[in-house]
């Protein structure tokens, strides 16, 4: 069975010859013709989300994991608008998407109808490539079939090649639900543009052979990006100092894994934080975390700055030189130049080591806090799973410890926002069929509650709420704490709790407001696998930005 509507056919035939297998459909009336046509076809997995919103991000999930195209499909009118924050995210981390909207004819616009607004363009400002289909009646429009089949055939390979979000509107006319024993038309694929790999300058080479300081950052990156004589290699030559984050997947003993942990010590000591400017900077990965070294290199004016790898060149620094679209790991065994003498990294890691042996007395003296709970899981996370962090404070602790090597690590880093992270989580739990653990603060988690409205999370599925009553990073940064504006506007006080969001959803809870009663708690929470999980852990919501700070202090 397939839709009568020959565009639509179209659509269904061509994104199964690409492969294109997972369909994340919202509800409506409008995309019947495409819905039938993809929920009618075995080759196809569809997965049904009410919200759009939380859609967009679920299929974002799946993508982030398979590193392949997903696609949304949804009805006419504001439908579509929901897509947009995911859209967002998966253009600046440069996730595959195939966003499907169904319209109303063009004469149909603007003319008073319900749901009807002007969906042609309407991410404009955050997608890779956006197009209308042409309406086809008849299989004798022949110029219209040429024409839609290279406007998907585009659009579906530059959301593989780029990677990242693609926008097609479709106009359909009533009948929507008509549908025909097998597809009249014919397909035809073009394929994917070969990226030409850049070879490296010679600029790049005089430069790397002349500084004595270099400095690597390792921000998101997707494994297996590198392996261990990768590493070896790029740590041997004493003037590079590595730094990673943990969205970088990568861990070795010779890096700096704690970025603000060797920077916050001496970042008010003139001497020290000179010592530290490098006379080259190397990026490879997606967006930085950290705040503190952006701060940094931008404050004492990074002399030159080069990009490296197919991810997106940003200049963050405002010093960057040229982007080199090599593989990572291609530079790395280019790396037969001459090696300068310098204690720049042993120096440097020595200052590390130096901060981490402060850290065990420190811990052992404070009290029940969003530290304590962080250095608690990780240092009882199991091995083997997908580590999904939410955004703002979440993941910015999670940048003071050490990751398990056997953990993959992810978070949206793209635009950085607190919608769906819970939404994402559960929908590369489905992608990679991997146990997967996210890890959330309870803003992000009340904030997108309806990630959980759905029939698809896995059994394994397991959620941490890290609940401060409130948004806790914003007493990290300055201002007056105690005016009632902050504490509504800002900080956003409340005295919710999951318990009844999990009744409703089908998750087992449990809960922790103490140390005590931490060990108990975690034990049922991670080996119970009958269902999703969710554990609670309930924080003063005064004491955490006071142990962050005095940590950074205490290490001084």
């Amino acid at each position: 069975m397939a839709t009568a509507i020959i565009h639509a056919q179209q659509i269904v035939l061509l994104f199964k010859k690409r492969g294109i297998k997972n369909i994340i459909i919202s509800p409506g009336s409008r995309n019947a013709p495409l819905t039938i046509g993809f929920a009618t076809d075995s080759f196809f997995n569809c997965y049904s989300i009410v919200d759009e919103r939380c859609a967009g991000h679920f299929a974002m999930g799946i993508a982030q994991q398979l590193q392949q195209p997903t696609v949304l499909l949804c009805t006419s009118g504001s439908a579509l608008l929901n897509y947009y924050p995911a859209v967002a995210e998966a253009f600046y981390s440069e996730i595959p998407l195939i966003v499907l909207s169904a319209d109303r004819p063009p004469h149909k616009i603007d003319i008073g109808d319900g749901q009807t607004i002007r969906q042609e363009h309407v991410f404009a400002n955050h997608i890779l490539f956006d197009t209308q289909l042409e309406m086809i009646l008849s299989t004798a429009q022949r110029e219209y079939l040429i024409t839609n089949e290279r406007k998907l055939n585009k659009a579906i390979n530059t959301a593989i090649s780029s990677p990242g979000p693609v926008h097609i509107n479709v106009p359909f006319e009533e009948p929507l639900y008509q549908t025909v024993d097998q597809a009249a038309i014919e397909v035809k694929v073009m394929d994917v543009l070969k990226d030409e790999t850049t070879q490296i300058p010679d600029q790049f080479v005089q430069d790397w052979n002349s500084s004595k300081r270099k400095l690597v950052i390792l921000s998101t990156l997707n494994p297996p990006v590198f392996n261990k004589a990768d590493l070896d290699k790029l740590t041997a030559d004493g003037s590079v100092l590595v730094m990673s984050e943990v969205s970088s997947n990568v861990v070795h003993d010779k890096i700096v894994w704690g970025i603000d942990t060797l920077i916050a010590p001496i970042e008010f000591d003139d001497d020290q934080i000179a010592a530290l400017q490098p006379d080259l900077v190397i990026t490879i990965g997606g967006m930085i975390v950290s705040k503190k070294i952006k701060q940094y290199l931008r404050r004492f004016e990074t002399k030159i700055h080069y990009h490296i790898g197919k991810r997106r060149a940003y200049d963050t620094f405002f010093k960057l030189a040229a982007h080199i679209k090599i593989a990572p790991r291609d530079w790395i065994n280019s790396l037969d130049h001459q090696t300068v003498e310098s204690d720049y990294q042993r120096h440097w890691l020595d200052h590390f080591n130096t901060y981490l042996a402060k850290r065990p007395a420190y811990f052992k003296q404070i009290g029940w806090s969003d530290m304590m709970v962080f250095e608690l899981l990780f240092n009882n996370l199991p091995d083997h799973i997908v580590l999904q962090l939410g955004n703002s404070s979440t993941i910015r602790y999670a940048q003071l410890f050490k990751m398990n090597a056997t953990h993959t690590v992810f978070s949206n880093r793209g635009t950085s926002g607190i919608d769906g992270c819970t939404s994402t989580a559960i929908g590369a739990a489905v992608g990679s069929g991997k146990p997967t653990v996210l890890i959330t603060g309870d803003l992000s988690f009340f904030y997108d509650s309806n990630g959980l409205w759905n029939q698809y999370t896995p059994a394994n599925f397991k959620i941490i709420v890290i609940n401060n009553a409130g948004g806790g990073i914003f007493r990290i940064l300055p201002g007056d704490k105690d005016e009632s504006y902050f504490q509504t506007f800002f900080e956003t006080t409340h005295d919710l709790d999951a318990q009844h969001l999990c009744h409703m959803h089908g998750l087992d809870y449990h809960r922790v407001e103490q140390e005590s009663a931490f060990a108990e708690a975690y034990s049922k929470f991670i080996h119970n696998n009958s269902k999703p999980q969710l554990l609670e852990i309930k924080t003063p919501r005064e004491v955490n930005d006071g142990i962050l700070l005095d940590y950074f202090k205490y290490l001084k």
